[in-house]
């Protein structure tokens, strides 16, 4: 086998270890866990959001995109194995600083990205993940319709 072979299959199994799929698996499992119905992928958002990751590569700065305003957003950097599903991960892993009853995070703490990602609004996402020039990996999901506004609890 060639090394053009070999870099070939690297990245088909790459592809499969990072599918739309993972982040609608994720997704899903959490909205399931708080009783919200589940997301579907929606191709038109995916690109949309991969035409934003894109852009992103050379700076790789969270700048919030929205999607020209259609969509709700999340977003996230980081290095090392940032897959699909660490992101997805990463971003559940904020539900313990929610606080259903005041509708708030809890102090000092970041809940966003998990409020996002169970807003009972939302029923449509599409997301994307690109490597930055600097290496790190820069990752948007973009959601539809809206949710995770401030004031209105998410499900």
């Amino acid at each position: 086998m060639g090394s053009s072979d070999i870099t070939s299959l690297a990245l088909v199994c790459l592809a499969f270890l990072d599918s739309p799929q993972d982040y609608l698996n994720g997704h899903n499992s959490v909205r399931a866990a708080v009783g919200v119905g589940p997301l579907t992928w929606d191709d038109n958002i995916a690109a949309l959001a991969q035409n934003y990751a894109n852009q992103r590569m050379r700076d790789c700065a969270l700048v919030y995109f929205r999607g020209e305003g259609k969509y709700s957003e999340n977003l996230a950097i980081g290095n090392g194995e940032f897959t699909n599903t660490a992101i997805v991960g990463l971003w559940a892993a904020e539900k313990p600083n929610y606080d259903y009853n005041s509708n708030s995070c809890a102090a000092g703490q970041v809940c966003g990205h998990c409020t996002q990602m169970v807003s009972m609004n939302s029923v449509r996402h599409g997301c994307a993940r690109v490597q930055c020039d600097n290496g790190w990996w820069f990752i948007t999901c973009n959601y539809d319709p809206p949710g995770n506004y401030v004031g209105q609890r998410p499900y």
